[in-house]
């Protein structure tokens, strides 16, 4: 008589052949779900509420699903296809996810149909390497400079988001920034700082050519204003350094605990000193300024900003040509950074510094107002998406027709592909073509349209030649994207397809989980409702 052997501790969950994938499956199309109402112009935006009550309102697929504390491990996968979008392009993190997640649920139909999940994959992977050649193929080809286009990537970037009722205004505001910055490529938009005041209208945003910073300097000492400033920038504190260990002196006399304040002023001085050596009248440390250091500073009048973020630090360097200095003995042997005006100013109530006529001339500040806290962080984060578009655009110099209109005419080639092939990875590339229909659907359904006549509407279009009819939520009709001026950057839709196409196939691919619980909440058989997976907001 065969007895059951246990092998694996008693704290393990196992899952193992179809309800491993069924429970993944699951698992994305939730995911998939959570952010389809947020797609396009007509979206709808999701308040994230932490445990310590800090609000979110957003409808920015990246930033949803990052602030979820997403248990389920097929969860997490699709939102790290997220995240790679976010960094890779800067836009188009939705229109991923969701693509992965209906290419999991068009899966799910065949899994019914006892085809194996390799089949499926290899038929996946097959329509995913078509998808890429059709949209190479379709692509437009832009100038770089041709400022009304770049201007056009970015308002449809824009539409939907914090910053739409002003996208005209912003899209001009993001070129001359991205023109002044040099971008070229997605990961130069870190040279462009976003700065955040609250206070004023969004209308009052503007495009500064330098760097804000929110600090001040330490005393109303210092000057206000440098001219001809040389910088110097350090990351270590000018104070006396603390025991990394427990340390206790023993002092037992007055004139001991004079000796030893005498002594830690003498070090804090002897610092002072090497910076005031080198000619620098501008100082900004990374760490902390000692009250001594900070006298010593006023009175040989060097304007100073603590505790300034490492990111600021490194624009800084960049923008006025100088190193971060990580060594006090170091100091003298460092070229000094230099800029036409180091000044404090106020913005909205709030002291902030203000470096201008830099070195390397490409630095560029957009200065965020808006009514609260939550307008300005939409509104960066609807910035951040039009810089990204913009950058990939001028990177690849590649755009296609916005509106649903490229998923439709992939989808379309893909089914056209489809019937030259046999065996039952013909199937798979049939499930992947209608899985990119559901973009133009979803911007449908969320415009309060009806999906089924947008969607036999553009298909009637796609098929008499119109590659390019896709659907102006503005009119809520179909129209051609190009010249409703509605395009984005192939790179977009590139990258989307890689993303949603591997997490897709990796997550078929699993036949078996096994699951060691400890002491946290999620479960894996809680997968039946949204709290099952997401425990709360964070």
């Amino acid at each position: 008589m065969d007895k059951k052997v246990d092998f694996m501790p008693e704290n393990t969950e196992r899952f193992m052949g179809k309800d491993a994938q069924r429970n993944n499956i699951l698992a994305a199309k939730l995911v998939s779900e959570v952010v389809k109402t947020t797609l396009g112009p007509r979206g709808m935006d999701k308040m994230l509420v932490s445990p310590t009550n800090d609000i979110i309102v957003t409808n920015d697929g990246v930033t949803i699903l990052s602030e979820m504390q997403i248990e389920h491990p097929a969860a997490k996968m699709m939102v790290e296809i997220a995240k790679t979008q976010e960094k890779e392009v800067g836009d188009g993190t939705t229109t991923a996810v969701m693509i992965a997640g209906k290419l999991l649920e068009n899966a799910e139909k065949l899994l019914d149909k006892k085809i194996h999940p390799t089949v499926i994959v290899k038929g996946y992977r097959m329509a995913q390497e078509k998808a890429q050649e059709i949209l190479k193929e379709i692509s437009l080809k832009i100038v770089p400079s041709n400022t009304e286009v770049l201007k056009e990537i970015a308002m449809t970037a824009m539409t939907g988001k914090g910053a739409e009722d002003e996208k005209e205004f912003f899209s001009g505001m993001l070129v001359d920034a991205v023109k002044a910055a040099g971008v070229t490529r997605n990961s130069d938009i870190n040279d462009i700082k976003i700065e955040k005041v609250v206070g004023e209208g969004i209308r009052n945003t503007e495009l500064i050519k330098g760097i804000m910073i929110d600090k001040d300097r330490i005393s109303i000492d210092m000057p206000k204003k440098v001219t001809n400033a040389k910088i110097l920038l350090i990351d270590f504190p000018l104070e006396v350094k603390s025991p990394e260990i427990d340390t206790k002196i023993s002092i037992s006399s007055h004139d001991e605990l004079q000796n030893f304040l005498d002594e830690e002023e003498k070090s804090i001085k002897g610092m002072v000193q090497k910076i005031l050596a080198t000619g620098a009248n501008v100082l900004f440390c990374q760490k902390g300024v000692d009250d001594f250091a900070r006298y010593l500073l006023s009175k040989s009048g060097v304007y100073t900003c603590r505790r300034v973020a490492k990111s600021d630090m490194d624009r800084i360097s960049k923008a006025t040509l100088t190193k971060i200095v990580s060594n006090i003995n170091e100091i003298i042997s460092v070229t000094l950074g230099a800029s036409e005006v180091v000044e404090e100013i106020k913005e909205s109530g709030e002291n902030m510094t203000y470096i201008s006529g830099c070195k390397n001339s490409k630095a560029a500040t957009i200065l965020v107002h808006g009514g609260t806290i939550h307008v300005v962080d939409e509104v960066e984060r609807a910035l951040l998406d039009g810089l990204g578009d913009i950058a990939s655009a001028l990177e690849t110099e590649l755009v296609v027709p916005g509106g649903g209109a490229i998923e439709m005419e992939v989808s379309k080639r893909l089914k056209e592909y489809s019937q030259k092939l046999s065996g039952r990875e013909r199937l798979a590339v049939e499930e992947y073509a209608d899985a990119l229909e559901f973009i133009p659907t979803t911007l449908a359904e969320n415009a309060g349209m009806d999906p089924i006549d947008v969607l036999t509407e553009l298909r009637s279009k796609h098929d008499s030649g119109n590659m390019s009819a896709g659907l102006n939520l503005f009119t809520n009709k179909v129209e051609n994207m190009i010249s409703s001026k509605i395009i984005e950057p192939a790179k977009i839709k590139v990258q989307a397809i890689n993303s949603a196409t591997d997490v897709a196939a990796m997550i078929l691919r699993i036949d078996d989980i096994i699951l060691s619980k400890s002491s946290k909440k999620g479960k894996m058989n809680d997968l039946g409702s949204l709290p099952g997976y997401m425990e709360s907001l964070s």
